[in-house]
């Protein structure tokens, strides 16, 4: 899982328990990407608003959530790499 944000975002900042809770034990690579003008990597997977969350299987996409507000649409994207 990658997720793309900046520390100083508040939504990025809300979310942070969310995310904390939904990954609580489940075990999968996950990188905080620092995203911003200038910086490639965020244009290249198309994000546009912060916090934005890829979960990829062997680089290919198979979920996204954008400012998640729930627990439960991000337990959906982990099923998801579950059940692969």
């Amino acid at each position: 899982m990658i997720e793309f944000g900046v520390s100083w975002c508040p939504w990025c900042q809300a979310a942070q328990p969310l995310i904390a809770e939904a990954f609580a034990g489940f075990e999968a690579p996950y990188f905080k990407v620092e995203d911003g003008k200038g910086r490639p990597l965020g244009r290249a997977f198309g994000v546009k608003l912060w916090p934005t969350l890829i979960f990829l299987h062997d680089g290919e996409e198979i979920a996204r959530r954008v400012r998640p507000a729930s627990t439960e649409r991000l337990h959906e994207a982990l099923a998801q790499l579950a059940d692969i």
